[in-house]
Protein backbone atom coordinates (compact mmCIF):
# COMPACT_ATOMS: atom_id res chain seq x y z
CA UNK A 1 0.00 0.00 0.00
CA UNK A 2 1.57 3.70 -0.75
CA UNK A 3 1.91 5.70 1.80
CA UNK A 4 -1.02 8.52 2.08
CA UNK A 5 1.30 12.03 2.98
CA UNK A 6 -0.75 14.54 5.55
CA UNK A 7 -1.48 16.89 2.97
CA UNK A 8 -3.69 14.14 1.43
CA UNK A 9 -5.42 12.64 4.49
CA UNK A 10 -9.11 13.58 4.56
CA UNK A 11 -12.13 12.95 6.16
CA UNK A 12 -12.59 9.54 7.86
CA UNK A 13 -10.15 7.74 6.44
CA UNK A 14 -8.28 5.08 7.96
CA UNK A 15 -4.60 4.90 8.60
CA UNK A 16 -1.71 2.80 9.33
CA UNK A 17 1.57 3.91 8.85
CA UNK A 18 4.71 5.66 10.01
CA UNK A 19 5.01 9.42 11.03
CA UNK A 20 7.52 11.83 13.13
CA UNK A 21 6.37 12.61 16.47
CA UNK A 22 6.65 16.05 18.33
CA UNK A 23 5.02 17.94 21.04
CA UNK A 24 3.46 14.73 23.21
CA UNK A 25 1.90 15.57 26.10
CA UNK A 26 -0.30 13.40 28.53
CA UNK A 27 -3.47 15.06 29.65
CA UNK A 28 -6.39 14.88 31.70
CA UNK A 29 -9.56 15.31 30.24
CA UNK A 30 -12.76 17.21 31.69
CA UNK A 31 -13.52 13.82 33.27
CA UNK A 32 -10.05 13.33 34.58
CA UNK A 33 -9.31 10.31 32.03
CA UNK A 34 -5.83 10.23 30.51
CA UNK A 35 -6.06 11.78 26.33
CA UNK A 36 -2.13 11.51 24.88
CA UNK A 37 -1.93 14.83 22.16
CA UNK A 38 0.73 14.88 20.03
CA UNK A 39 2.16 16.27 16.55
CA UNK A 40 2.70 14.11 13.54
CA UNK A 41 4.27 14.74 10.32
CA UNK A 42 5.89 14.14 7.50
CA UNK A 43 7.52 15.80 4.84
CA UNK A 44 4.35 17.46 3.27
CA UNK A 45 2.98 18.45 6.43
CA UNK A 46 1.38 17.92 10.19
CA UNK A 47 -1.21 16.78 11.81
CA UNK A 48 -2.54 17.37 15.36
CA UNK A 49 -3.30 13.64 17.32
CA UNK A 50 -4.80 12.36 20.00
CA UNK A 51 -5.14 9.02 21.53
CA UNK A 52 -8.27 8.38 24.30
CA UNK A 53 -7.64 6.27 27.23
CA UNK A 54 -3.92 6.58 27.11
CA UNK A 55 -1.85 4.90 30.01
CA UNK A 56 1.21 6.48 31.26
CA UNK A 57 3.00 3.23 29.29
CA UNK A 58 1.98 4.93 26.17
CA UNK A 59 3.10 7.83 27.17
CA UNK A 60 6.28 6.44 27.50
CA UNK A 61 6.86 4.10 24.85
CA UNK A 62 8.49 7.24 22.61
CA UNK A 63 9.80 10.06 22.44
CA UNK A 64 9.74 13.48 20.90
CA UNK A 65 11.89 12.83 17.41
CA UNK A 66 11.10 9.44 16.89
CA UNK A 67 9.49 7.73 14.68
CA UNK A 68 5.99 5.83 15.25
CA UNK A 69 3.60 3.69 13.33
CA UNK A 70 0.09 4.33 14.14
CA UNK A 71 -3.28 2.82 13.66
CA UNK A 72 -6.49 5.22 14.28
CA UNK A 73 -9.01 7.34 11.83
CA UNK A 74 -9.07 11.01 10.87
CA UNK A 75 -12.38 13.40 11.72
CA UNK A 76 -12.97 16.83 10.75
CA UNK A 77 -12.77 19.22 13.70
CA UNK A 78 -13.12 22.87 13.86
CA UNK A 79 -12.47 23.35 10.27
CA UNK A 80 -9.04 21.18 10.67
CA UNK A 81 -8.05 17.37 9.89
CA UNK A 82 -7.41 15.67 13.14
CA UNK A 83 -5.93 11.94 13.55
CA UNK A 84 -7.65 9.66 16.52
CA UNK A 85 -5.36 6.88 17.24
CA UNK A 86 -6.16 4.03 18.33
CA UNK A 87 -2.38 2.37 18.83
CA UNK A 88 0.84 3.61 18.43
CA UNK A 89 4.19 2.39 18.99
CA UNK A 90 7.47 2.93 18.12
CA UNK A 91 8.41 2.09 14.31
CA UNK A 92 11.63 -0.31 13.26
CA UNK A 93 14.22 1.42 11.38
CA UNK A 94 14.12 -1.01 9.06
CA UNK A 95 10.12 0.47 8.39
CA UNK A 96 10.96 3.97 7.90
CA UNK A 97 11.88 6.09 4.59
CA UNK A 98 13.87 8.76 5.26
CA UNK A 99 12.88 10.15 2.03
CA UNK A 100 9.14 10.93 3.44
CA UNK A 101 10.30 13.52 5.88
CA UNK A 102 13.23 15.49 4.13
CA UNK A 103 11.68 18.27 2.94
CA UNK A 104 15.20 18.72 1.21
CA UNK A 105 17.30 16.01 0.16
CA UNK A 106 21.01 15.81 0.57
CA UNK A 107 21.18 16.92 -3.25
CA UNK A 108 18.79 19.68 -2.70
CA UNK A 109 20.88 21.44 0.48
CA UNK A 110 23.96 20.44 -1.43
CA UNK A 111 22.94 22.75 -4.95
CA UNK A 112 22.03 25.69 -1.29
CA UNK A 113 25.62 25.19 -0.60
CA UNK A 114 27.16 25.54 -3.32
CA UNK A 115 24.86 28.45 -4.53
CA UNK A 116 25.66 30.31 -1.14
CA UNK A 117 29.45 30.07 -1.75
CA UNK A 118 29.01 31.35 -5.12
CA UNK A 119 27.15 34.19 -3.94
CA UNK A 120 29.11 35.51 -1.42
CA UNK A 121 32.50 35.00 -3.41
CA UNK A 122 31.35 36.93 -5.88
CA UNK A 123 31.52 39.91 -3.27
CA UNK A 124 34.05 42.99 -4.12
CA UNK A 125 34.77 44.51 -1.11
CA UNK A 126 38.24 42.80 0.24
CA UNK A 127 37.54 42.43 3.83
CA UNK A 128 34.13 41.04 3.66
CA UNK A 129 35.33 38.41 1.33
CA UNK A 130 38.22 37.58 3.84
CA UNK A 131 35.33 37.40 6.55
CA UNK A 132 33.25 35.18 4.13
CA UNK A 133 36.18 32.50 3.92
CA UNK A 134 36.85 32.23 7.56
CA UNK A 135 32.60 30.79 7.33
CA UNK A 136 32.86 28.81 4.33
CA UNK A 137 36.19 27.20 5.26
CA UNK A 138 34.97 26.16 8.57
CA UNK A 139 33.34 22.89 8.14
CA UNK A 140 31.82 21.98 11.87
CA UNK A 141 29.78 25.51 10.68
CA UNK A 142 28.87 24.49 7.48
CA UNK A 143 27.44 21.27 8.93
CA UNK A 144 25.56 22.89 10.93
CA UNK A 145 24.24 25.76 8.62
CA UNK A 146 23.20 22.73 5.89
CA UNK A 147 20.98 21.00 8.58
CA UNK A 148 19.65 23.84 11.22
CA UNK A 149 16.03 24.91 10.59
CA UNK A 150 15.28 28.39 10.19
CA UNK A 151 12.75 28.07 13.33
CA UNK A 152 10.80 25.49 15.35
CA UNK A 153 7.34 25.99 14.27
CA UNK A 154 7.14 29.05 11.69
CA UNK A 155 8.98 29.45 8.47
CA UNK A 156 11.18 26.87 6.76
CA UNK A 157 10.69 24.59 10.19
CA UNK A 158 12.62 21.67 8.64
CA UNK A 159 16.10 20.14 8.42
CA UNK A 160 17.93 22.25 5.48
CA UNK A 161 15.37 25.20 6.25
CA UNK A 162 17.56 27.89 7.61
CA UNK A 163 20.19 27.22 4.64
CA UNK A 164 17.40 27.86 1.82
CA UNK A 165 16.14 30.96 3.69
CA UNK A 166 18.99 32.29 3.61
CA UNK A 167 19.82 31.48 0.07
CA UNK A 168 16.59 32.54 -1.14
CA UNK A 169 17.10 36.10 0.50
CA UNK A 170 20.54 36.27 -0.86
CA UNK A 171 19.48 35.98 -4.51
CA UNK A 172 15.98 38.30 -4.23
CA UNK A 173 19.03 40.88 -2.96
CA UNK A 174 21.69 40.39 -6.16
CA UNK A 175 18.34 41.08 -7.76
CA UNK A 176 16.82 43.58 -6.06
CA UNK A 177 20.08 45.67 -5.09
CA UNK A 178 21.42 46.95 -8.40
CA UNK A 179 17.78 48.97 -8.79
CA UNK A 180 18.91 51.13 -5.60
CA UNK A 181 22.61 52.30 -5.92
CA UNK A 182 22.74 53.70 -2.86
CA UNK A 183 22.83 50.64 -1.08
CA UNK A 184 25.68 48.93 -0.76
CA UNK A 185 24.87 45.38 -1.81
CA UNK A 186 28.16 43.40 -0.66
CA UNK A 187 27.32 44.53 2.99
CA UNK A 188 23.38 44.12 2.20
CA UNK A 189 24.77 40.25 0.98
CA UNK A 190 26.81 39.82 4.11
CA UNK A 191 24.30 41.10 6.72
CA UNK A 192 21.82 38.64 4.74
CA UNK A 193 24.08 35.25 5.64
CA UNK A 194 24.79 36.84 8.93
CA UNK A 195 21.24 38.15 10.50
CA UNK A 196 19.84 34.47 11.34
CA UNK A 197 23.45 32.69 11.53
CA UNK A 198 22.62 32.32 15.71
CA UNK A 199 20.32 29.80 15.35
CA UNK A 200 22.88 27.01 14.13
CA UNK A 201 23.25 26.89 17.68
CA UNK A 202 19.89 28.60 19.24
CA UNK A 203 18.03 25.41 18.18
CA UNK A 204 18.19 21.75 18.75
CA UNK A 205 17.58 19.53 15.74
CA UNK A 206 19.39 16.41 15.80
CA UNK A 207 15.71 14.70 16.50
CA UNK A 208 12.96 16.99 17.53
CA UNK A 209 13.18 20.85 17.10
CA UNK A 210 13.29 22.29 20.04
CA UNK A 211 15.83 25.41 21.54
CA UNK A 212 19.38 24.68 23.23
CA UNK A 213 19.58 26.30 26.74
CA UNK A 214 21.78 28.90 25.33
CA UNK A 215 19.31 29.53 22.76
CA UNK A 216 16.15 30.01 25.49
CA UNK A 217 18.28 32.38 27.77
CA UNK A 218 20.35 34.12 24.83
CA UNK A 219 18.62 33.80 21.37
CA UNK A 220 19.89 34.06 17.97
CA UNK A 221 20.45 37.64 17.51
CA UNK A 222 22.71 38.30 20.25
CA UNK A 223 24.04 34.84 19.28
CA UNK A 224 24.99 35.67 15.91
CA UNK A 225 26.77 38.88 17.16
CA UNK A 226 29.00 36.57 19.42
CA UNK A 227 29.58 34.26 16.29
CA UNK A 228 30.64 37.21 14.21
CA UNK A 229 33.15 38.72 16.94
CA UNK A 230 34.74 35.17 17.29
CA UNK A 231 35.11 35.15 13.15
CA UNK A 232 36.24 38.78 13.31
CA UNK A 233 39.10 37.85 15.06
CA UNK A 234 39.46 35.17 13.16
CA UNK A 235 39.73 37.07 10.06
CA UNK A 236 42.35 39.52 11.53
CA UNK A 237 44.77 36.41 12.39
CA UNK A 238 44.47 35.03 9.00
CA UNK A 239 44.25 38.05 6.99
CA UNK A 240 46.80 40.33 8.77
CA UNK A 241 44.11 42.78 8.87
CA UNK A 242 41.39 44.09 10.48
CA UNK A 243 37.77 45.08 9.26
CA UNK A 244 37.14 48.72 9.26
CA UNK A 245 35.37 49.59 12.10
CA UNK A 246 32.63 51.30 10.60
CA UNK A 247 31.72 48.03 8.62
CA UNK A 248 31.90 46.07 11.54
CA UNK A 249 29.46 48.39 13.04
CA UNK A 250 26.58 48.06 10.31
CA UNK A 251 27.70 44.50 10.09
CA UNK A 252 26.46 44.33 13.62
CA UNK A 253 23.93 46.74 13.05
CA UNK A 254 21.63 44.71 10.94
CA UNK A 255 21.94 41.51 12.50
CA UNK A 256 20.17 43.37 15.70
CA UNK A 257 17.62 45.12 13.87
CA UNK A 258 16.89 42.65 11.61
CA UNK A 259 13.15 41.81 13.37
CA UNK A 260 12.04 45.45 12.63
CA UNK A 261 10.28 46.31 16.01
CA UNK A 262 10.97 46.38 19.20
CA UNK A 263 7.53 44.09 19.44
CA UNK A 264 9.38 41.12 17.34
CA UNK A 265 12.47 40.80 20.09
CA UNK A 266 14.75 43.49 17.35
CA UNK A 267 17.13 45.05 20.06
CA UNK A 268 17.19 48.07 17.99
CA UNK A 269 15.10 49.65 14.89
CA UNK A 270 17.00 49.50 11.16
CA UNK A 271 18.65 52.81 10.95
CA UNK A 272 20.96 52.76 8.04
CA UNK A 273 19.76 51.69 3.91
CA UNK A 274 21.16 47.99 4.22
CA UNK A 275 19.30 47.06 7.63
CA UNK A 276 16.19 48.93 6.51
CA UNK A 277 16.66 46.24 3.18
CA UNK A 278 17.38 43.41 5.17
CA UNK A 279 14.57 43.94 7.23
CA UNK A 280 12.05 44.11 4.57
CA UNK A 281 13.37 41.33 2.32
CA UNK A 282 13.70 39.10 5.55
CA UNK A 283 10.30 39.62 6.34
CA UNK A 284 9.28 38.93 2.85
CA UNK A 285 10.56 35.55 2.33
CA UNK A 286 9.50 34.83 5.80
CA UNK A 287 5.98 35.22 4.94
CA UNK A 288 5.77 34.05 1.16
CA UNK A 289 7.10 30.93 2.46
CA UNK A 290 4.48 30.66 5.54
CA UNK A 291 1.48 31.87 3.57
CA UNK A 292 2.53 29.47 0.86
CA UNK A 293 2.52 26.86 3.67
CA UNK A 294 -0.74 27.82 5.26
CA UNK A 295 -2.34 27.64 1.43
CA UNK A 296 -0.66 24.46 1.05
CA UNK A 297 -1.28 22.20 3.86
CA UNK A 298 -4.98 23.34 4.16
CA UNK A 299 -7.61 20.69 4.99
CA UNK A 300 -10.64 22.74 3.40
CA UNK A 301 -10.14 20.73 0.07
CA UNK A 302 -13.65 21.41 -1.27
CA UNK A 303 -13.20 25.67 -0.49
CA UNK A 304 -11.29 28.23 -2.63
CA UNK A 305 -10.74 29.60 1.03
CA UNK A 306 -8.76 28.68 3.73
CA UNK A 307 -9.72 27.86 7.34
CA UNK A 308 -9.77 31.14 9.17
CA UNK A 309 -6.17 32.12 10.79
CA UNK A 310 -6.70 33.50 14.60
CA UNK A 311 -2.63 34.57 14.32
CA UNK A 312 -3.21 36.34 11.33
CA UNK A 313 -6.88 37.38 11.62
CA UNK A 314 -7.94 36.29 7.82
CA UNK A 315 -8.54 33.82 5.74
CA UNK A 316 -6.31 32.88 2.80
CA UNK A 317 -7.64 32.85 -0.97
CA UNK A 318 -6.29 29.53 -2.74
CA UNK A 319 -8.31 29.59 -5.81
CA UNK A 320 -11.05 27.10 -7.22
CA UNK A 321 -10.84 23.63 -5.81
CA UNK A 322 -10.95 22.03 -8.98
CA UNK A 323 -7.14 22.80 -9.86
CA UNK A 324 -4.75 20.26 -9.99
CA UNK A 325 -3.53 18.46 -6.84
CA UNK A 326 -0.85 20.40 -4.48
CA UNK A 327 2.71 18.89 -4.56
CA UNK A 328 3.73 16.66 -1.02
CA UNK A 329 6.44 18.95 -0.52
Amino acid sequence: MSRRFVSQLAHQEAVDQIFLASDKQLRPNRNGNLYLQMELSDRSGSISARMWNASEQDYRNFENGDYVRIEGSTQLFQGSIQLIATGIRKALKTDVNPDDFLILGSKEIDQLTVRLSQILRKMRDPHLLNLAECFLVDEEFMRKLSRAPAGVKNHHAYLGGLMEHVVNLMDLITRIAPLYPSINADLLLMGAFLHDVGKVDELAYERDFTYTDEGQLIGHVVMAVGILEKKLRETERLSGEALPDELVLRLKHMIVSHHGQYEYGSPKLPMTLEAVALHHLDNLDAKIHSFDQLIRDDPNVESGWTSFHHGLGRKLFKGEPDQPPRSNR
